[in-house]
């Protein structure tokens, strides 16, 4: 058995807390639930929820969070549900536990699943609260310092997923002193050789690097003495993870120059220079060495100064300045500001909402994403290098690297966003799709009369972005089926000389939201803007002694009359229908083709091998191309080149002597080649394969292939 904190061991922290009572009673319940239950490593159970209790406290949580991280297996391990838990602790604390309850069951899949699974697992949290993720890190950092009780196997299978998936989020959440431990705990059970190694080497040393350590700290205290300053300094040797990661990298052992570290901790933030030119006046830096994290914060709100110099006994020395409020921020992220970040300062506190509002975003969604699209997702909007840019106020806004005014625009406010009209950076007008860079200064210019324009998803970067342009698109396009179809009902009904007041009675309204399983007199409105339902449909509904309306376009497929009528494609058994082109398959007159009876939006035509719509046999019908049509069709082509050769030119200029034209393109890269994605304009299939053999003679064209 292990030694393990105590409740009474913590109560003299605990009581300073103005929640204490609840506290303990979250102790008692727990240790009430968990009676008679042992761990792996024969602790009793309740020993788990104190440690985890122990660690966030060391972060300097709120009282919510300690009240939950002592209850957050009540679930799991004990009889309770949530309604248990809300009826003595309220919905807040309820809620917290349920999620990291339902995070706690999910079983680690196999190794070659997508690292997507487990981040949309973890990440669920924050749709919940983000105290979710300070729980869950102690969670697994307590389980971590157990991990040798369980077997081999799984022992690596939980250091695997630790450094993969939490200790990223460690990262980004700023939480350094969990994220180390973290990072050693992992590398001990992946690789236990090379761990030993390493700390076998520092502990032949580790006498000597201590007396240099304690040199060079004695000639820093003196120096800064003399001058004046109020400080405290620390030494350390780097961490057997830190030093493995550059190993890793291709450093020799001979070129880690931060083995020996000093970090000083001073009240301002002017101190920090004067520190930094004290120390360099009296020892040589190493040349490009120093960096200042204060002036260019990190992705994850990181300040401090670096800087390596030539100290004491002619050791290599890395010297860390910061201020006792950036050394909270480093040690412990935003956990520690939880409770009380009002009292930080602006900027960490503008920072730490939108990191917040980028994982809701990410998880909002992923919702209704694929695995490999959330993934893309989070890679792109959370697990990769953000740019710090400024409102012209001097606030700071993180993004994703890549990111474009509009961005920068729905960040600041979607209001500010939907009316986007033009952009200035650096005191320069530039395009809307210009890339931000670290540092630029960004003015948004908006219009009250603006709305978003659809090319805008072609180069926006963030993930809430794309969203609220979508939304707009998607509830504009309802609104204008709602007048469309109020328009033509009116219409109809002047036709026929009725009142709408009199026809339109409540009565009326009911019965036909009721047999078409509708609920307001809008969506009556849209049935007949979006073609789902005729005006004349619905005003013979209200006079029929029908209960259940067929879909009109499903009763035409039972009557296989070929109409000819000028249009791209005939339809069996159905004049004047709304036809459209699948944008999945993209049918080019010459492809043999079905229809597809959709909901609302007449036939959608689709390629026969079109995998959208295999076994949807009830929903399809017989169509077949008008060969008198002269209509064109646009449909994508992939042209694959050598990386080094950029002949788009060339190709465009190819593709316009076959009387065809480019409407898009977009270049993706691929190992040591470029493939170009291009919309082309054309007349059928014969028209396409002139095309891709023309192209397939060219010089440095590998390959060109046709969609699906």
């Amino acid at each position: 058995m292990t030694t393990n904190i105590t409740f009474e061991e913590l109560e003299p922290q605990l009581k300073k807390r103005e929640n204490y009572e609840t506290i303990k009673k979250a102790y008692e319940y727990a240790k009430e639930e968990h009676k008679g239950m042992h761990r792996l490593t024969g602790d009793d159970f309740i020993t788990h929820p104190l440690e985890v209790c122990k660690i966030l406290l060391d972060l300097n949580v709120d009282d919510t969070t300690l009240i939950a991280a002592l209850l957050h297996e009540v679930i799991n391990n004990g009889d309770k549900t949530k309604e248990d838990i809300e009826k003595v602790f309220g919905n807040e604390v309820a809620l917290i536990v349920e999620s990291i309850s339902k995070i706690n069951k999910l079983e680690l899949p196999d190794k070659n699943e997508s690292s997507a699974y487990y981040l949309r697992k973890i990440l669920v949290g924050l749709t919940i609260d983000v105290r979710v993720l300070f729980i869950k890190l102690a969670d697994r950092l307590h389980n971590m310092r157990t991990n040798w009780a369980i077997n081999t196997e799984k022992q690596k299978e939980k250091a695997e997923e630790t450094l993969d998936v939490l200790v990223p989020i460690a990262h980004r959440l700023g939480i350094n002193s969990i994220k180390s431990e973290l990072e050693n705990l992992s590398l001990y059970y992946l690789k236990p050789n090379v761990y030993n190694d390493i700390l076998e080497k520092l502990n032949d040393n580790i006498d000597n690097l201590n007396a240099y350590l304690e040199d060079m700290k004695e000639s820093l205290i003196e120096i800064l003495t003399e001058a004046g300053i109020k400080f405290k300094i620390k030494g350390r040797v780097k961490s057997v993870y830190s030093i493995y990661n550059k190993l890793n990298n291709g450093k020799r052992w001979d070129q880690i120059y931060d083995i020996l570290a000093l970090r000083i901790f001073v009240e301002k933030e002017s101190e920090c220079y004067t520190v930094v030119g004290l120390i360099h006046a009296n020892f040589r830096p190493m040349p490009k060495r120093f960096k200042d994290y204060i002036a260019n914060p990190k992705e994850n709100m990181y300040q401090s100064l670096h800087t390596t110099v030539f100290g004491v006994h002619g050791q290599v020395f890395e010297v860390q300045i910061r201020t006792y409020e950036m050394d909270e921020i480093a040690e412990k992220g935003i956990a520690s500001h939880w409770s009380y970040k009002e009292k930080g300062s602006k900027k960490v506190q503008s920072i730490m909402e939108q990191k917040l509002e980028m994982f809701r975003n990410v998880i909002e969604t992923g919702e209704t994403e694929a695995d490999s699209d959330f993934e893309a997702s989070v890679n792109s909007e959370i697990f990769t290098d953000s740019i710090y840019v400024y409102t012209p106020n001097g606030d700071v806004v993180e993004l994703p690297k890549g990111s474009t005014p509009i961005d920068f625009a729905y960040r600041i406010h979607s209001g500010v966003g939907d009316t986007t009209v033009g952009a200035i950076v650096n005191d320069q007008i530039v395009p809307l799709s210009t890339i931000l860079n670290s540092d630029d200064i960004v003015s948004i210019k908006t219009s009250n009369t603006a709305t978003p324009n659809k090319d805008w998803l072609n180069f926006v970067k963030t993930n809430q972005a794309k969203k609220k342009i979508k939304a707009y698109f998607s509830k504009k396009d309802h609104d204008d089926y709602i007048t469309k179809g109020k328009d033509i009902l009116e219409k109809e009904l002047r036709k026929r000389k009725l009142s709408f007041n009199t026809i339109f009675n409540n009565e009326a309204i009911k019965k036909i939201t009721t047999d078409l399983h509708l609920e307001t007199l809008d969506d009556i409105y849209l049935s007949i803007g979006s073609l789902r339902y005729t005006a004349g449909y619905i005003l013979n509904l209200i006079n029929t002694e029908k209960t259940v309306a067929p879909d009109p376009l499903l009763e035409r497929k039972a009557k296989p009359v070929k109409i000819n009528y000028k249009s791209d494609v005939f339809v069996d058994g159905a004049d004047n229908i709304l036809v459209n082109m699948a944008k999945c398959c993209m049918p080019v007159k010459g492809d043999e083709i079905i229809g597809y009876i959709t909901k609302g939006q007449g036939i959608t035509i689709h390629k026969k091998n079109c995998p959208n719509v295999a076994n949807m046999d009830e929903r399809i019908i017989n169509v077949s191309w008008n060969e008198d049509s002269m209509n064109y069709y646009y449909t994508n082509i992939y042209v694959t080149v050598n990386e080094n050769k950029n002949i788009m030119a060339e190709i465009i200029t190819e593709i316009g002597k076959k009387d065809s034209l480019v409407r898009s393109c977009n270049t993706i890269e691929k190992d040591d080649k470029l493939i170009y994605e291009l919309n082309i304009r054309i007349k059928d299939t014969e028209m396409l394969e002139t095309i891709i053999n023309s192209l397939m003679i060219m010089p440095n064209v590998i390959d060109v292939a046709k969609h699906m």
